[in-house]
């Protein structure tokens, strides 16, 4: 396998002129590069300006159609831009490389859009020390402001691994030696009794429309977590708090 890492493995693009400055202003983040759009001005955009002169980070000018282009939203990008290293930030294929360093556990997000599950799912990944959180480039809600405000700014520094699809990334998984495993509300096996051996990816489908097909052809089991009360199931990033937790468990017991 052959690294195709671009800009977008290495940086959190952060758009809006106030999470830009709160981006500044966090002395935890380095921040490559300001963009703002030609000919805009006024009072917060010079707050901006100053505060990136003041950590010697380089501001350039775009035309707003660039910068809209290149935040990927054009609607709440207010003219402003910022690139943020996300030091934990890599490539899929990078990280199975090398089998003697590559991630033991790997969630594999597929077709998850709403930003705030999204944004939860790494905050809990995190917090239970998964190794890698795969999300794709395509299909998933991006690693915009509001998946950073929803993972409480987590996401900045969490292990995640990027592909250009759940599909690619199913694929190179499973190419790897990881067993891939659903978490789904009528799996026929417990959650809390398979035995997921020493590497595996465990995939979080949508809600709405499950797995996308060309994950769904290399599962190699279907698991759920049990449910009580008349409850037919959870939410995704609650189903993923308690498939995170109990591997940590696993792993400290």
């Amino acid at each position: 396998m052959t690294s195709t890492a671009s800009p977008k493995d290495r940086f959190v693009t952060v758009y809006g002129r106030k999470p830009v400055r709160e981006a500044l202003s966090d002395m935890d983040l380095r921040v490559d590069k300001v963009i703002i759009a030609e000919g805009l001005g006024g009072a917060m955009i010079n707050q901006i300006k100053e505060a990136a002169a003041d950590r010697a980070v380089k501001v350039q000018r775009a035309s707003a159609h660039r910068v809209k282009v290149l935040a990927g939203n054009g609607r709440h990008d207010q003219g402003v831009l910022a690139d943020v290293v996300a030091r934990n930030m890599r490539p899929l294929v990078d990280a199975l490389e090398d089998p003697a360093t590559a991630p033991r556990q790997v969630l594999l997000l597929d077709g998850l859009t709403t930003p705030a599950n999204v944004g939860m799912i790494l905050r809990t990944a995190t917090a239970a020390g998964i190794d890698g959180i795969v999300v794709p480039h395509r299909g998933v809600a991006g690693l915009d402001p509001l998946v950073v405000k929803a993972s409480a700014g987590i996401a900045f520094h969490s292990p995640v691994l990027r592909a250009t699809t759940a599909g690619d990334a199913a694929e190179q998984l499973t190419e790897a030696g990881y067993p891939l495993y659903a978490l789904e509300a009528h799996g026929p096996e417990n959650v809390f009794e398979a035995d997921f051996g020493p590497r595996a990816a465990f995939v979080l489908g949508s809600e709405t429309a499950g797995l996308s097909e060309d994950v769904a052809t290399r599962i190699a089991q279907r698991v759920a977590i049990p449910m009580r009360g008349g409850v037919e199931s959870l939410n995704v990033a609650s189903a993923a708090a308690v498939l995170c937790f109990e591997l940590l468990r696993r792993r400290e017991s």
